[in-house]
């Protein structure tokens, strides 16, 4: 994947983050952010014409396993994040009766 493709993939996150009224939105914003990072860190990771380490013999060339297993922990990490951010929303929702960040933003208790 072409490395700006995933900018532009980061860029529409960042848009929506700017963008978002609702906090629901904000947080599938953020994860569309994680995911171009995601995107950007493989296919820098990414050898042309590399073979797999554990099958290849001693001459080849080998792509470095290293940001794989590093994106791998990244997305576990990261749909924890967002499910927790979700169960906030639902706090939130249930404490201001809203989830839009003007009202719960300008909401004094």
């Amino acid at each position: 994947m072409n490395p700006i493709l995933t900018f532009i993939v980061i860029l529409i996150g960042v848009y929506g983050l700017a963008t978002s009224k609702n906090i629901i939105k904000s947080v599938f914003c953020v994860t569309i952010i994680e995911a171009g990072i995601i995107l950007l860190f493989l296919n820098l990771g990414n050898l042309e014409g590399g073979a797999i380490p554990i099958l290849s013999d001693g001459n080849a060339d080998v792509v470095d396993p290293l940001p794989q297993a590093l994106m791998i922990t990244t997305i576990v990490i990261g749909s924890t994040i967002t499910s927790l951010a979700l169960m906030l929303c639902i706090k939130i929702f249930h404490h201001y009766g809203s989830i839009e960040w003007k009202i719960v933003l300008n909401k004094e208790d």
